[in-house]
């Protein structure tokens, strides 16, 4: 349980109570249409073949990220601080608001002046690798041994690695413990368990659960470990497990169980209608974490795994969580210098280290569960990330279009009350 706590080391009371970093939307951005369209013209822009970074030293790293919040910065700042320093080398880091990120890189790639580490949310390194921006990190010894396949995936494309992920998330189920021992309830681990209890706790101006269905890639986020658990898969929008996922959500929203107003709630959304008792579930993630403590310090709240269609299954979740890159600048020797600042930011201890700070999982397994030893309120985010899967794994760049296409088809069954067999199928149809 969780009453009174206190959040974890590295000022979570500064983290943002919003999905901008870690979710499949970090931070209202340039969309992914718009990506898809300026990445199919990265050889105009001049991408391909990059150029040199701004500074001619070749022990000066110039760094770009979209850390901004004190959570994230100050961390983030020590740890580069302390690994250059150790390696002799010296880095300048340019913070780019998150809405900004993607616009900032093909402009930069249009003047030549890509930095010589780029962080980018995991989604969008396909397309960014697939232009020939980023350098393949196994020839500068970069190995993801010891992590798991999935965590391992968000950063290749085609089975070369590009980008390596040292701490990650992922979303899982939290719960009202005192709304539960009230109706002599217990967390549930299915979705047969999920009706019951979601219909049972529902009354007197709060709704049994909330989740995002938000027509953007949060919708999307929300939506795969429910599809992916019960047998969905990304490549068939018309399969029987993508219906009955989506046949689930609407059976919550219909009788009443959820609010019709998940179609507009973005997973921040969803946290503070937790916080103010409006929900006694909601499925969110760990970086809403310190905000629901500093908040509500007086709610008693735990968290379990995303329940499943049936006792007994796996709950898959998506890996939410950004890549570290080595852009092609043509510059070779910062090239290597780059990558050995990049090497040892992401090593375990660091891992460890952020994701204490950062309320983030390492990437690295055996770091994990030391990290789910050190920090008990997170150990279900541990066994989450040990299931979750890449979203970007089976389609690579061809995975924003999908992810249109699933939140824009959930959006169909909520508002319109269309089947969901029809609306996916329309959904299937437009990736084809």
């Amino acid at each position: 349980m969780h009453p009174k706590r206190t959040p974890p080391v590295g000022g979570l009371s500064g983290l943002r109570t919003d999905s901008a970093r870690r979710t499949d939307s970090p931070a209202p951005r340039l969309s992914r249409r718009s990506f898809g369209l300026a990445a199919a013209s990265t050889a105009a822009l001049g991408l391909v073949g990059c150029g040199s970074s701004t500074s001619s030293d070749p022990t000066s790293v110039r760094i770009v990220d979209y850390y901004n919040t004190p959570a994230d910065d100050v961390v983030i700042e020590k740890t580069f601080t302390e690994c250059a320093k150790r390696l002799g080398l010296t880095y300048t880091r340019e913070k780019v608001p998150g809405e900004q990120l993607i616009a900032k890189v093909l402009q930069m790639g249009s003047s030549k002046t890509l930095p010589d580490i780029l962080m980018l949310d995991n989604p969008d390194l396909p397309q960014l690798a697939a232009s020939g921006a980023l350098a393949p990190l196994e020839q500068y010894g970069f190995s993801t041994k010891g992590f798991t396949p999935a965590i391992a995936e968000l950063g290749r494309l085609d089975g070369t690695l590009y980008g390596i992920a040292p701490t990650v998330n992922t979303i899982a189920l939290f719960y009202d413990v005192k709304m539960f021992e009230k109706a002599g309830i217990d967390p549930p681990t299915t979705w047969e368990e999920t009706r019951e209890a979601a219909r049972a706790l529902t009354g007197d101006g709060t709704y049994g659960i909330a989740f995002s269905a938000i027509a953007s890639y949060e919708g999307t986020f929300q939506f795969m470990p429910f599809m992916w658990s019960n047998g969905g898969d990304e490549d068939d929008l018309a399969g029987e497990g993508v219906a009955g996922a989506a046949e689930f959500w609407s059976q919550l929203v219909r009788d009443g169980s959820a609010s019709r107003s998940v179609v507009n709630w973005g997973q921040g959304d969803v946290i503070d209608q937790f916080k103010a008792g409006n929900a006694a579930m909601a499925v969110n993630g760990p970086w809403n974490i310190a905000g629901l403590e500093a908040d509500t310090p007086d709610l008693e709240w735990d968290v379990v795994t995303l329940p499943v269609p049936r006792a007994g299954e796996e709950s898959v979740a998506p890996l939410g969580g950004e890549v570290w890159t080595i852009p092609v600048t043509g510059d070779e020797e910062k090239q290597r210098s780059a990558a050995k600042l990049l090497e040892a930011f992401v090593s375990p201890a660091n891992q460890l280290q952020m994701g204490t700070a950062r309320s983030t999982i390492p990437g690295d397994a055996r770091t994990a569960r030391t990290f789910a030893k050190q920090n008990p309120d997170l150990a279900t985010f541990v066994e989450q990330v040990s299931t979750a899967r890449s979203r970007t794994g089976e389609l690579g760049p061809e995975w924003p279009r999908t992810a249109k296409a699933i939140y824009t088809a959930n959006q169909q069954v909520l508002v319109d009350d269309t089947d969901p067999r029809k609306a996916f199928d329309e959904a299937a149809r437009t990736v084809s």
